[in-house]
């Protein structure tokens, strides 16, 4: 069974736990809504880094500890960006790119327990796959703030939600619910909040388990690029591909597990 009793320390604000070859890494500031500090941006990447390339981690799920999952940047950290210096932290020394999530192999599927908001619903939105509270409240917040749509999310929300949603998500920063945020195709599964975390750890298990990480490493870098390329492009690429995955040892794997009805046994991922 996962257990937030069984995670660890994993940097500023958060704890991160593995089990049956999934990660979870909770946001762990309840008193504060989770709610992100630069030192607490960056140890969230790093752990998300850490666990790409871990080869006994197959996936990662991310949620928050408390009521919310991240209701954005910390207030003191969004005052302290009224000095320059600070800006340039931010933006010149953050350390990473900020689109990280999607380039790691490893698939992402965010538990989202409860409220997310700005930079806490851009961590979201940066999962493959998201399971939401029927409790649970989003919203963009950025206009509401005199800010823009920050860290690529006018690039990941229109090819989440149409462009029509992205535009009203983005430019009112107004609430939605999860009835709503599951009818535009926000998010995939709505749930009580208290069996959120246990159904996507479960998805994410399933994953581990049963899928190919070579397989889900390169299914993932074929949608990305594909958003940007056109059909006759993502076709080729997808026979070169294909040719190569049948000259694989998962495929072999794969055959021989269906005819000795058992698990497959697939190779960590190479590299991680």
């Amino acid at each position: 069974m996962f257990s937030v009793l069984e995670a660890e320390p994993a940097g500023c604000g958060l704890r991160a736990a593995t089990h049956a070859g999934v990660r979870t890494i909770w946001f762990d500031r309840p008193a504060e809504r989770n709610t992100m500090t630069l030192d607490m941006f960056r140890d969230y990447y790093a752990a998300l880094l850490a666990a790409d390339g871990d080869p006994e981690v197959r996936a990662i799920v991310v949620t928050g500890a408390g009521d919310w999952f991240c209701a954005g940047a910390d207030p003191g950290a969004l005052q302290a960006l009224l000095d320059e210096r600070h800006r340039d932290q931010l933006t010149k020394e953050f350390g990473f790119e900020p689109h990280l999530p999607i380039t790691l192999g490893t698939p992402i599927v965010a538990a989202v327990n409860g409220g997310a908001a700005g930079l806490g619903l851009v961590h979201a939105l940066y999962a493959d796959v998201r399971f939401m509270a029927t409790q649970a409240r989003l919203a963009t917040a950025f206009s509401r703030l005199g800010l823009i749509a920050e860290y690529g999310s006018a690039w990941l929300l229109p090819r989440l939600v149409g462009v029509g949603n992205a535009l009203d998500l983005l430019i009112s920063g107004r609430k939605i619910d999860a009835a709503e945020a599951l009818r535009i195709g926000l998010v995939q599964r709505v749930l009580p909040r208290d069996e959120v975390l246990a159904e996507a750890q479960a998805y994410a298990a399933d994953l581990a388990a049963h899928c190919s990480p070579a397989s889900m490493a390169v299914i993932r870098r074929q949608v990305f690029a594909g958003l940007e390329s056109g059909i006759a492009e993502a076709a080729a690429d997808a026979g070169r591909l294909m040719a190569a995955s049948l000259g694989g040892a998962d495929f072999g794997e794969a055959l021989a597990s269906q005819v000795q009805r058992r698990t497959p046994r697939f190779a960590p991922r190479a590299g991680a």
